[in-house]
C-alpha cells in the first residue's frame, strides 16, 4: 500500500437525535460543529437519524403489522374473495 493513502482516523462523537443518545468512537466522518465531552476534550459530532440506540431491531420495539385486519378491510373494500 502507498503510504499516506490512508484516511484521517480520528476520534468523532455520533449523536442520535431520536433517542437523546450520543457515543465516542472513531471514524473518518468529519463535521463543522463540535461537542465538549464527558472527558473535557472536544470532538466533532455527527447527528445521525437512527442508531442502535433508536432502531427498532435494536431495541425490540419493532411494530407489529396487523395483516390480517389489512387483508379484511382490503376484501371489504374490494369485494372479498371469490371462492367458488
Amino acid at each position: 500500500m502507498k503510504q499516506d493513502q490512508s484516511p484521517d482516523y480520528h476520534p468523532v462523537v455520533f449523536r442520535d437525535r431520536a433517542a437523546g443518545y450520543a457515543f465516542l468512537t472513531r471514524s473518518t466522518a468529519t463535521s463543522d460543529r463540535t461537542i465538549e465531552w464527558d472527558d473535557g476534550e472536544t470532538y466533532p459530532v455527527v447527528d445521525v437519524e437512527i442508531s442502535s440506540e433508536s432502531h427498532p431491531f435494536y431495541t425490540g420495539k419493532a411494530r407489529t403489522v396487523d395483516t390480517e385486519g389489512r387483508v379484511a378491510a382490503f376484501e371489504r373494500r374490494y369485494g372479498g374473495s371469490d371462492t367458488g
